[in-house]
């Protein structure tokens, strides 16, 4: 797991208590002026010695915070009924640049050099303190007492917390076992190319968030989760039977269309457990949960790719994620719908 990675996981859910007590503008605005700040010192390195560590840690840090508080400040402008349509749409965004900041980041790179990338990046962030500086923060319910007397764990049982790590930790694992292992799946089965994959992937999930991302509104969250885990097992079911390329497309489809369901629902039900009072963090929460994922599965399904192979590596990650799945439709709560109010 990267330093960056450790340093998000560490501060997210501080500051997701600080986005509910202090507001959400505020700490967003400071997320995004502290990476404008460090951004400019990755001008300095000169080899892979302590200056990237350093730095790699602290975008961390600024990362975190504002990725939390910009998420939470959007989610507040929704209407209150449809809270899982506009996390699924503000998904959209994360899965819209993480498909093209590679590639541009590649191109500027390859024409201008890496400091032509460091000064690009620091332009986006500048955007982004604009935007988040021009839009209107939604005022909080009873301003003279903001939060500071909520107990968001008082009412939850430990199990409950338990199976909402679980669940969400696996989903970041398995996750990772698609984004950092399907090139290499890829390129032991004869396929040159696993570019359509993901692009079928991220289309299948912005269509799913942007067209039935709000489903967990209308059946009820758990409702939603259940089945879009299902979906996301049987995509890794049929990874590990790929004998074409045309099957592996297919498998692209299937887990972008459970990612796209699983996203908004898992997060409101997480809001909705904690309340909304403590949605700063519940995100935050939810996101590190997903880091931690992402991180120990890299390790995990890398053991057991080296072990037994990628068709394997790829039936285990089904199998984890279904396992999880039952033991949270089972034990897990349904929200307190009074809660929501």
């Amino acid at each position: 797991m990267g330093i960056h990675s450790l340093t998000a996981i560490f501060f997210r859910p501080i500051f997701g208590r600080l986005v509910d007590v202090k507001g959400r503008k505020n700490i967003s605005l400071f997320g995004i002026a502290f990476l404008i700040l460090i951004l400019p010192f990755f001008h300095l390195i000169k080899d892979a010695g302590t200056l990237p560590i350093i730095l790699r840690a602290l975008t961390g840090i600024g990362w975190g915070i504002s990725m939390t508080a910009t998420l939470t400040m959007c989610s507040d402008l929704a209407p209150v009924e449809r809270l899982a349509r506009s996390m699924g749409i503000i998904g959209v965004a994360g899965l819209i640049s993480v498909a093209l900041g590679p590639m541009v980041a590649e191109e500027v790179i390859n024409r201008f050099g890496y400091s032509a990338l460091f000064n690009t990046s620091l332009g986006f962030l500048f955007a982004s303190f604009l935007c988040v500086l021009l839009t209107r923060e939604v005022p909080r319910p009873d301003n003279s007492q903001p939060f500071l007397k909520s107990k968001p764990f008082l009412n939850i049982s430990i199990t409950t917390i338990l199976l909402i790590s679980i669940l969400t930790i696996a989903q970041g694992a398995t996750r990772g076992a698609v984004v950092y292992f399907i090139a290499l799946f890829g390129k032991s089965i004869s396929f040159d190319r696993v570019w359509p994959f993901f692009l079928c992937f991220s289309g299948a999930a912005i269509l799913t968030r942007l067209g039935i991302g709000g489903l967990s509104d209308k059946y009820g969250r758990k409702q939603v989760i259940f089945p879009a885990v299902c979906i996301i097992s049987l995509n890794f079911l049929l990874l590990s039977q790929v004998k074409s390329i045309w099957m592996f497309i297919i498998a692209g489809v299937i887990g972008g269309f459970g990612q796209g369901l699983i996203f908004p629902a898992l997060t409101t039900y997480i809001i909705d457990i904690l309340g909304r009072e403590n949605k700063g963090l519940a995100i935050s929460l939810y996101l590190a949960f997903f880091d931690i994922g992402m991180g120990s599965g890299s390790i995990f399904f890398g053991w057991i790719s080296d072990l037994y192979g990628y068709r394997k590596m790829y039936l285990v990650a089904g199998v984890v994620f279904f396992l999880a799945n039952l033991m949270f439709a089972w034990k897990a709560p349904s929200p307190d719908l009074k809660r929501q109010d």
